[in-house]
């Protein structure tokens, strides 16, 4: 599975832990920010960190933000920069915009000039966000322990009509499977030999350190 990538604009509090957990599960970042110190802090933990006013068009028309799975449009306290930011985002094609908002009214302006969703981080948690960002065929992610997940994960196209003894996943993937889900029952004693099909999804618990590995597979 190819690596997703985003774009973080603002790097606040929110947006440097959506762009710092989003880059600690696998992705791609790009961390943008109008202050040049919030840029150097942020760059040790990201793929690419700039400096960037995004009222600046052509600068902004220069990021490559078509290639890009999402961007996170964080900017702190100007509503006029996030607007702007978003109408470009919408015009360069990016699939999916999510916007931070202070207010309500903010979030209604947000969504008429093309942010898919907008979020209001008191409600909604940086670590929270960029799960839902990164998780792609991940239908549920639980902490066990600080180390330990446990995610729910559709069956991936090339696994369908193979069986866990052939997939090995333990072995490739170092995840352990506890369980599949076809449609509303879970069953938890599992027969290796049992073809797999494309409705079945996977519980599976894994180290966090093994979720890039995952991601990619």
């Amino acid at each position: 599975m190819k690596k997703k990538t985003f774009a973080v604009f603002g790097l606040g509090k929110f947006g440097e832990s959506v762009a710092r957990e989003l880059a600690q599960i696998g992705a791609e970042v790009l961390a943008i920010d109008v202050d040049e110190e919030k840029v150097h802090e942020i760059a040790p933990y990201v793929t690419r960190a700039m400096k960037v006013d995004v009222c600046d068009k052509e600068t902004m028309e220069s990021l490559g933000l078509s290639n890009m799975d999402g961007v996170i449009i964080s900017i702190t306290g100007n509503l006029d920069a996030s607007i702007m930011a978003t109408i470009l985002c919408k015009e360069a094609g990016v699939p999916y915009i999510m916007a931070k908002s202070g207010e309500e009214i903010h979030s209604t302006i947000l969504k008429k000039v093309g942010a898919d969703k907008v979020i209001i981080p008191e409600k909604e948690s940086g670590l929270r966000v960029a799960r839902s960002l990164i998780s792609g065929n991940f239908k549920e992610f639980i902490e066990l322990s600080s180390t330990i997940r446990m995610i729910e994960i559709a069956a991936r196209e090339d696994w369908v009509g193979k069986t866990l003894r052939e997939l090995n996943l333990r072995k490739r993937l170092n995840i352990n499977v506890i369980g599949i889900r076809d449609k509303n029952e879970i069953v938890m004693n599992l027969d290796p030999d049992i073809p797999i099909k494309k409705e079945y999804s996977f519980i599976v618990v894994l180290d966090k350190r093994d979720l890039p590995r995952l991601m990619k597979s």
